[in-house]
C-alpha cells in the first residue's frame, strides 16, 4: 500500500492468550510467555526487539490467566522501595529497564481461543488504520540488527505487508504456514500464495513463516469475513493469503536465528546458546559446558 508520505510502524501486537499446554505443569498457573531464558522471560525478549525497531506502543492480546504479564511490565513499588532502602541502584536500573518511560503497554482480552487471526482482530480498534507489527513470543529471534528492525527498514522502503520466513526441512511443512511466490532478491519473495500447515507432498515450498509480521490494516477486513481454517480456528495466514488479491505481500528471509521456544527442546537450546554469550555468565558457563563435554 503506497502513500505520498511513507508510513512507519509504531504499534506491535503480542498475541499471548494461549494456554501453553506443551509446558505443563510449569504453565498451569504461569503464562508460557513468562518462561525464562537465562534471566528474562520470553515476552521481554519480544518486547525489547520491538522497542529496538522504534516501536513504542505494545498491545498485548491476553487471556484471563495472563495477569503475570501485566504485572511484569507494571511498576513494582514494594520491590523498588526495598532495593532503594538497601542501596541497590544496580538492581533498580534492571527493574526500570523492563518498561522504559517512553513505552506504552495496552492490554485487551481475547475472550475465546479462536485462533491467531481472531487474536489479531481483537486489537483492530487500537491499531487505528495504521500498519502494525505482530510478534509471537514463542519464537525467540536473535539477529543483528534485531529481526523486527530489519523488517521495519524494509517496510519503510516497500510500504507493504512483510512476513519473516526461513527454510525448513520438507518433512516439517505441516508445522508451519508455507509461502509460494516469485523470487525478487536473495532475501525477498513476492507472495502468490500462502498455505497453513500443508502436508509435505503438497507444500508449495519449504519457506516457512516465522513469528514476525508487519501487516497493513487491510488484513482486518479479510480476517473479519473469512471462514475458519486449519484446526477449526480463524487463521492469520488465511487473512494474509486473501490480501494477495489486492496488495503486494513480501516474504523476507531474515538474517539471524530463531528458537522455537513453544517446544521444550527449543527453550533449552535458546537457554544454552544465550547463556553462552551472556556478558556475565558466558565465560564461566562456556567453560562448564566444555568440561562437561569432556567427561
Amino acid at each position: 500500500m503506497h502513500t505520498d508520505t511513507p508510513q512507519i510502524v509504531t504499534k506491535a501486537i503480542f498475541p499471548v492468550a494461549g494456554l501453553g499446554t506443551r509446558f505443563l505443569p510449569a504453565t498451569k498457573a504461569s503464562p508460557k510467555e513468562m518462561l525464562v531464558v537465562v534471566d528474562k522471560p520470553l515476552i521481554q525478549y519480544a518486547v525489547e526487539e520491538a522497542y529496538a525497531a522504534g516501536i513504542r506502543e505494545m498491545i498485548f492480546v491476553t487471556g484471563r490467566h495472563k495477569r503475570a504479564i501485566e504485572d511484569h511490565f507494571d511498576t513494582a513499588y514494594e520491590l523498588e522501595a526495598e532495593l532503594a532502602a538497601n542501596g541497590r541502584d544496580d538492581l533498580i536500573a534492571i527493574v526500570n529497564a523492563v518498561k522504559p518511560d517512553d513505552m506504552e503497554c495496552v492490554y485487551i482480552r481475547q475472550s475465546m481461543p479462536l485462533g491467531l487471526g481472531h487474536a489479531i482482530l481483537c486489537a483492530e480498534r487500537l491499531v487505528r488504520g495504521e500498519p502494525f507489527a505482530v510478534l509471537l513470543a514463542d519464537d525467540l529471534m536473535v539477529g543483528e540488527p534485531p529481526i523486527l528492525q530489519q523488517m521495519t527498514e524494509l517496510h519503510l522502503q516497500h510500504q507493504c505487508s512483510l512476513l519473516a520466513v526461513q527454510e525448513v526441512p520438507q518433512n516439517q511443512t505441516r508445522r508451519y504456514g508455507i509461502v509460494k511466490g516469485d523470487i525478487l532478491t536473495s532475501d525477498l519473495v513476492r507472495l502468490t500464495g500462502l498455505v497453513e500447515k500443508p502436508h509435505p507432498s503438497i507444500a508449495p515450498s519449504n519457506l516457512a513463516v516465522a513469528g514476525r509480521y508487519i501487516l497493513t490494516s487491510s488484513v482486518f477486513d479479510q480476517i473479519r469475513t473469512q471462514q475458519r481454517g486449519a484446526g477449526g480456528e480463524i487463521q492469520l495466514t488465511d487473512g494474509i493469503a486473501a490480501l494477495l488479491d489486492s496488495e503486494q505481500v513480501l516474504a523476507y528471509r531474515y538474517r539471524g536465528k530463531r528458537y522455537d521456544c513453544g517446544s521444550k527442546l527449543g527453550l533449552l537450546q535458546a537457554s544454552v546458546d544465550l547463556a553462552s554469550i551472556h556478558p556475565e555468565l558466558g565465560p564461566e558457563f562456556s567453560d562448564w559446558l566444555k568440561a562437561r563435554a569432556g567427561m
